[in-house]
């Protein structure tokens, strides 16, 4: 038995040396999505379907969960939320996207480097924005109330909506704009030689000819705002959704098995993997393309029109602002406890740097460490997405796409279900948020590295090995350097969203291991509004550097963000 045992090992190993080196990147990359985003999720399906006390297979909680009027109420909200989110946005983004494209719009850069800022801040800093500004204390409210006039609360469902459409907004005009870029203008021309009237023009040429980008930013917008959390949580009051749910659900279920909490994980997925098939369904069978020739000419906007065209641009970008210049103008302002006082400062950010110095290392240390795996795993497995093409490497470009609809609430209920006993027992360690910020996002660092590989000819390799170098040489000496503008922009990005996560880590932290967008969901709630400013400048201005960084390296791409 031990001669055997001692033969089929050493006939694995030399299996495993007869492989090449991309060979073991698969292995290593099928391992990789395993262990932190298969198996985890697995874990969240199976406590769903499984009775721990009947020891069998149930579907009990799921029936609970789609009859009981509770339950039912969070999903109708949710679908309330992300649908509103998603039609807000569109209704921002695509008329933005139009003008910016088909009109000489002053400061469009201005325009599109203020919304890809509006992208990438995080949602939780808008919802506290607009408390400041429309809150019960709110400047805007109070300066109302001096007038005799009362304005609605934007606590509730339209303050969500609100946010939701302000934040989402720039994926619909990037994605749009990027379109109506393409479209030959020889087809809109000869619908007006027809006599359509502009407005025809507009909705039986130009708008089936970009409806695919449409619906694919209007798909992820409505994802996106179904697995948001800190913004219900903040503003939502009594307006529960289907996230705040498992996560409620989850820390009320500590001790005992989260059933209930992984049945809503698991809704949220099937109905974000619905709503991205329903999107390919819809686009499959119609034929959207153009022949990317004779590109549209800007016209200039002038006269009434062209004011009116200005004045939308500019108060889209100025309303998905406001929450990041209320952040900072408020952050320097002085507090005394939770009220903002007539007069600057910079006490907030002493306490700041007196109380919770631990707070910012935490947040840089573990967002750099999931950022240099990402840097390196990501450029690896990007390579064999383009060049290496097999069945493997399509499933690979396929499974990455999963934390892009897998929200960080049910993420992190499985982290907590897998690594909680030993030999992997991560619990309240920086290791699982390190690693649990690296599978969040990995794919931006994979997108950003591919976009840029497949830019560069398979022949400049082939030059290289016919010349006697080795193909991993040839990689390592000549792809890798003309790659690194896409591992760098790759390597912002996931940056820029590590240190943002909210979601996934609120499940995951201890006192040691706080992250400053966990601490200021708490200073929020805990009305610590000056302290929850300090953080969250500090924040925004990192995100600012690592934006300008990308757009440098992008050549002024806004694409790179999408």
């Amino acid at each position: 038995m031990s001669v055997a045992g001692t033969g089929f090992s050493q006939g694995i190993w030399m299996r495993l040396q007869r492989l090449d080196f991309w060979s073991l990147v698969m292995l290593m990359s099928v391992l990789i999505l395993g262990a932190l985003l298969v198996l985890p999720l697995l874990e969240v399906l199976k406590i769903g379907l499984w009775n721990e006390e009947t020891q069998s297979f149930t579907l009990d909680f799921y029936k609970k969960l789609l009859t009981h009027k509770y339950y039912v109420g969070a999903l109708v909200n949710s679908m309330i939320v992300g649908v509103g989110g998603m039609l807000g946005a569109c209704l921002l983004g695509i008329p933005l996207a139009y003008f910016t494209t088909r009109y000489r719009i002053r400061g469009r850069s201005l325009i599109s480097t203020l919304s890809v800022m509006a992208l990438v801040s995080p949602p939780f800093i808008g919802a506290y924005s607009w408390i400041v500004v429309l809150g019960n204390n709110g400047w805007v409210t109070q300066w109302v109330k001096s007038l005799g006039l009362n304005l609605p609360t934007i606590y509730g469902v339209h303050g969500i909506i609100l946010v939701f459409s302000l934040k989402f907004f720039p994926f619909v005009y990037l994605m749009t704009a990027s379109a109506l870029k393409n479209i030959n203008r020889s087809l809109e021309e000869a619908a007006h030689n027809l006599g359509c009237s502009p407005t025809q023009r507009f909705f039986k040429v130009t708008l089936p000819l970009v409806m695919p980008a449409i619906s694919a930013s209007a798909i992820l917008c409505f994802v996106l705002s179904l697995a948001d959390f800190g913004t219900p949580s903040i503003i939502g009051r009594e307006f529960r959704t289907l996230s705040t749910l498992a996560y409620n659900q989850y820390t009320s279920e500590m001790g005992g098995t989260p059933s209930m909490a992984v049945s809503i994980s698991m809704l949220m997925i099937v109905i974000s993997m619905v709503a991205v098939y329903l999107q390919r369904w819809t686009i499959r069978n119609k034929s959207y393309a153009g022949s990317l020739l004779q590109q549209h000419a800007v016209q200039p906007a002038a006269g009434l029109w062209g004011l009116c065209m200005h004045a939308i641009c500019y108060a889209i970008v100025a309303l998905a602002m406001l929450p990041i210049l209320v952040v900072v103008y408020t952050s320097f302002l002085k507090t005394r406890g939770p009220v903002f006082l007539n007069a600057f400062g910079l006490t907030s950010y002493e306490r700041v740097l007196r109380e919770i110095p631990d707070v910012i290392g935490n947040t840089f240390a573990y967002s750099l460490l999931a950022t240099l795996a990402i840097t390196l795993v990501g450029g690896l497995m990007s390579y064999l997405i383009v060049r290496r093409d097999s069945k493997w490497s399509g499933l690979l470009d396929s499974v990455l796409m999963v934390p892009y609809v897998v929200p960080g609430v049910v993420m992190a209920i499985g982290f907590l279900l897998v690594f909680n006993k030993p030999p992997l027992d991560l619990m309240g360690t920086a290791t699982i948020i390190v690693l649990m910020l690296f599978i969040r996002r990995l794919p931006y660092g994979v997108r950003a590295t591919s976009a840029v590989l497949r830019q560069i000819k398979p022949s400049i390799e082939e030059a290289a090995i016919s010349l006697g170098a080795s193909p991993l040489k040839a990689f390592f000496k000549v792809t890798v350097p003309l790659m690194m503008p896409g591992i760098i922009a790759g390597a912002m990005m996931s940056f820029i969203t590590a240190i943002n996560e909210l979601s996934s880590t609120l499940l995951l932290y201890n006192a040691q291991t706080t992250t400053m967008p966990v601490k200021v969901f708490i200073a929020v709630l805990d009305g610590e509004f000056g302290l929850a400013a300090a953080l969250s400048t500090i924040l925004l201005a990192s995100t600012g550097l690592c934006v300008f960084a990308v757009l440098k390296l992008g050549g002024s791409k806004e694409s790179a963000f999408i």
